[in-house]
């Protein structure tokens, strides 16, 4: 079998990924989306006086941690459709492979989204609430209009770098063949029986790289942006 590194395997490798590219960017969005909303709920309960939630949401984002996310990808998808028909009787064998790629990187990503919330609601000076009220504003006013705003600006950086990285760990998803661009690139390097394997990859980590570069100065612009509201929310 001829092995042989081509440049020119790289670019002609491109228009054969890129089509699977929305696939890994839909999984993507939808794990933010579910994720930040759970994430949120995770950031009420350790924000709460309730011991009780305070302790059930600092050990679900310990346990998340220690979790490797290869782990956690196979811990959703066998142990969800086992569990049902196990406990509830329902079957869930037919369930697109999707949905529980889904569900793996929105766990992941709300317990690093709840730890983002609720560090940047503590980084901002609770004084300014108060004084807020003090002028007339309801607290859910105070919260809109002053509190989160500036909360919104301290977690844009960490809310990119989230993003990212459910970006890199969603390349995971081809382990239980769902077929993104990465179980796309893997399926041309079957096809291939090997060769080219290399400018694939390399291919791949092109797209990756934009996509990462991208993302990061997306978010550090509109953390420019958003930064002179903060200032202007200060001064007034």
């Amino acid at each position: 079998m001829e092995k042989y590194f081509d440049v020119s395997y790289i670019w002609s490798a491109l228009p054969s990924l890129l089509p699977y590219l929305w696939i890994t960017l839909y999984i993507a969005a939808f794990s933010v989306i579910g994720g930040s909303i759970f994430g949120l709920l995770l950031a009420a309960a350790k924000l709460s006086s309730n011991k009780i939630l305070r302790l059930l949401a600092n050990g679900y984002t310990t346990v998340i941690r220690c979790t490797p996310s290869i782990v956690l990808l196979f811990l959703v998808y066998y142990g969800i459709p086992a569990f049902a028909e196990g406990v509830f009787g329902i079957y869930l064998q037919n369930v697109p492979t999707g949905v529980f790629v889904v569900i793996t990187f929105s766990l992941q990503f709300a317990a690093m989204m709840s730890e983002v919330i609720r560090s940047a609601y503590l980084a901002i000076d609770r004084g300014q609430f108060e004084a807020a009220v003090s002028v007339g504003l309801t607290p859910f006013q105070a919260y809109r209009r002053i509190i989160f705003p500036q909360a919104f600006v301290v977690a844009i950086p960490n809310f990119g770098n989230g993003l990212i990285s459910v970006l890199q760990e969603g390349a995971l998803a081809y382990t239980i063949g769902f077929i993104d661009i990465v179980g796309k690139a893997n399926l041309i390097i079957a096809n291939n029986y090997g060769t080219h394997t290399l400018e694939i990859y390399i291919a791949l980590a092109v797209i990756y790289w934009v996509l990462s570069i991208s993302i990061e100065k997306t978010f550090a612009l509109l953390e420019k942006a958003f930064s002179k509201g903060k200032q202007s929310i200060k001064t007034t």
